[in-house]
């Protein structure tokens, strides 16, 4: 399904969570379509259950999966979820961008009205007019 870091200095239930809402985001992962069992997924990824537990639960109360008991773990449906976290990774992303034209010496203006004829020739966003 995915390989996390053991490298990496980020917590494996993190980079879980990380890689599971990405996958939920590009509709990798439809929904209602069940996650694989805590336990096949330790043993596939070679980590412990706990791990992958930890991960759901934090999945859970995000909003991107639901559990029934017996059963296992699903994608929400909710799309509004999936919707907020996205708009805010393209926030964040954006706003490195913007910080990094702005040392770079680009005025903030031709930063301004390059989003805004963006916006006019993709039609895109709300007007606030």
């Amino acid at each position: 399904m995915f390989e996390l870091d053991m490298r990496s200095r980020k917590p494996i239930y993190e980079q879980l969570v990380e890689k599971i809402k990405e996958l939920i985001m590009n509709e990798v992962l439809k929904a209602d379509e069940q996650l694989p069992s805590v336990r096949a997924l330790a043993t596939e990824l070679t980590i412990n259950p706990n791990t992958i537990q930890k991960a759901y639960r934090e999945l859970e109360s995000q909003g991107f999966i639901y559990s029934i008991k017996g059963k296992g773990s699903f994608v929400n449906p909710n799309n509004q979820t999936r919707d907020i976290e996205k708009i805010q990774s393209v926030k964040k992303d954006l706003e490195k961008l913007v910080l990094e034209a702005l040392y770079l010496g680009i005025p903030a203006q031709e930063i301004i009205k390059l989003v805004q004829d963006l916006d006019a020739s993709k039609g895109g966003g709300e007007s606030h007019d």
